[in-house]
């Protein structure tokens, strides 16, 4: 299934790996790769990850403290946030809608 990231998803994705690039050289690739295995799983597998709040849901990505929030759409999946474990919960519902 086509995955689609919202602008604000997008703008998350892109400063985590730059901040981790910027830690050690070569995790910023790491974390990319981790979030494009977690992006695979949920193509392959949309519903098999828990509703957390309003049909949206959480994919854990592995090796980093990271969530993909998103919703299963009709014809797609969209990608919400790129939400880290620490940050405030749901403090991406404002900047989803």
């Amino acid at each position: 299934m086509k995955i689609i990231f919202t602008e604000f998803a997008a703008k998350e994705l892109l400063q985590a790996k730059s901040f981790y690039e910027v830690e050690v050289k070569g995790l910023g690739e790491n974390f990319s790769n981790e979030i494009k295995s977690a992006l695979t799983r949920i193509s392959n597998f949309p519903t098999a990850w828990p509703i957390l709040k309003n049909e949206i849901r959480k994919c854990v990505v592995r090796k980093f403290p990271y969530n993909l929030l998103y919703s299963i759409e009709q014809d797609f999946i969209l990608i919400l946030a790129v939400a880290h474990h620490h940050r405030k919960p749901f403090y991406w519902l404002d900047e989803s809608k």
